[in-house]
């Protein structure tokens, strides 16, 4: 027999600065952390919601978009660590890894980034809401464009508007 302990087939060790982190940790930090490597060329982490039974919702994006296989990859890859880990004896967790999906509002400044062009719906602190097309984002103020009026009498109008007075932004599909 060697000095060294033998591997079981399937199994990863984790480092123990990991595995001490983990007791103070919750359990949104410990998908972070495991999530962390999984992120490669321009995909990030949007958001991760924690619903009852321990079903994960975690929502990723892209700079150039995010397709499917690429969730479906981290998924797989993120479920696998979750259960060698037995972060949740018998397997009583469930993950779900998506895009953040039409109806979820934008969150990071890399988003207004990548959605400058399009049209957007600006909700105010004080429930008033502005349409227009996104054509800036810098780290303290949007710029949307809009029209008032129509034919001879339409005016274009440009407006910055200051993260501080967003309640949220979302992305208008139109057809």
């Amino acid at each position: 027999m060697h000095s060294e302990e033998k591997q079981l087939k399937g199994t990863k060790s984790f480092p123990s600065s990991f595995l001490m982190s983990m007791i103070t940790d919750t359990p949104i930090d410990i998908i972070k952390k495991l999530l962390e490597p999984l992120l490669v060329d321009d995909i990030f982490l949007v958001d991760i919601k924690v619903k009852p039974i321990n079903n994960f919702k975690i929502y990723l994006d892209a700079d150039a978009g995010l397709g499917i296989e690429k969730c479906i990859k981290i998924n797989r890859a993120l479920y696998k660590q979750m259960e060698e880990m037995a972060l949740y004896p018998e397997g009583d967790f469930s993950l779900e890894v998506s895009s953040p999906g039409v109806d979820e509002p934008l969150k990071l400044h890399r988003q207004y980034l990548k959605n400058i062009g399009r049209a957007v719906e600006v909700c105010f602190l004080d429930g008033t809401k502005k349409e227009g097309q996104l054509k800036e984002a810098n780290e303290i103020e949007i710029s949307i464009e809009y029209t008032e009026g129509k034919g001879k009498k339409m005016v274009t109008h440009q407006q910055a508007i200051p993260f501080t007075e967003i309640k949220q932004t979302k992305v208008l599909i139109k057809f």
